[in-house]
């Protein structure tokens, strides 16, 4: 069956992934390689030949996602803890948002997924098992898409554009003095993570050194042949509306629960890089 689902461990025992008609397709790549950017667009071109669209990212769990900021100003947790709450924030997003979408025949593009984690958390120490475990409960990915880039063309782009901060920069774990030091050996040990799982997980990687317009085409011509062989389809205009309504409802129920851990969560003074 070319459009069944499955789960990359355990999974979630009460949720079925039968009937999901839905396809997800997941961008990943080093910080600052212009996923967003590429995620928009490919949003844009879908939805411009009928299909229904949702757009998923780390940490916008209305659940979660401000407690994960909370922590990241503070720096008071230690890998494996922040790897629990990204962990919430994902199965959150998985199931309120993921599953519902691709049960109603969407199209899912995912700013990031697991393999961030699995990047990110075995540079700091963790174990690459117990990070498998942790989110052996995420469906694996009908499509990951990696933009790869070397880590000297990286730099240049970030410098140019966004500027570096402290945690793209790796500066949790001391790898130099300074901002650009650090982000080019943190960014490289990233790149070399996702190098591995690119083997891995059967990962289509697209050279992201090439202009923006080309590397949209290769994204595009990644996509395209995974929804005509699936089971995806066009929806109506009235599906469309009762989808989007469905998810309305289900944001503004994780809003109210968000409302109430957030006043049990402490507020602590952004980090300062000097």
């Amino acid at each position: 069956m070319p459009n069944e689902k499955r789960y990359f461990g355990e999974g979630l025992p009460y949720l079925s992934l039968e009937g999901l008609k839905g396809k997800l397709i997941a961008i990943e790549g080093p910080d600052g390689v212009g996923r967003s950017t590429h995620i928009e667009s490919i949003q844009e071109w879908l939805e411009v030949q009928g299909y229904g669209v949702l757009t998923t990212g780390w940490t916008r769990s209305p659940l979660i996602g401000k407690t994960i900021e909370n922590a990241k100003q503070g720096n008071i947790l230690d890998p494996w803890s922040f790897t629990l709450l990204y962990a919430t924030d994902f199965a959150d997003r998985l199931e309120h948002q993921i599953i519902p979408a691709l049960r109603s025949g969407f199209v899912v593009l995912s700013d990031r997924y697991i393999y961030t984690a699995f990047a990110r958390n075995v540079v700091r120490g963790c174990d690459r098992q117990w990070l498998h475990d942790v989110f052996g409960f995420a469906i694996v990915p009908d499509l990951v898409c990696y933009l790869r880039i070397d880590v000297d063309t990286l730099a240049l782009r970030v410098i140019e554009s966004k500027g570096m901060n402290y945690w793209e920069s790796g500066m949790d774990m001391r790898l130099g003095t300074d901002l650009y030091d650090s982000f080019k050996k943190y960014q490289g040990m990233l790149i070399e993570e996702f190098d591995k799982m690119a083997e891995e997980f059967a990962f289509q990687v697209v050279d992201a050194r090439r202009p923006p317009e080309e590397i949209q085409e290769a994204l595009r011509a990644c996509i395209l042949p995974m929804l005509k062989e699936g089971r995806t389809k066009r929806i109506s205009k009235a599906a469309a509306e009762k989808a989007a309504a469905e998810k309305v409802v289900a944001e503004k129920s994780a809003e109210t629960v968000s409302e109430k851990t957030s006043e049990l969560t402490p507020v602590t003074e952004p980090v300062t890089t000097g």
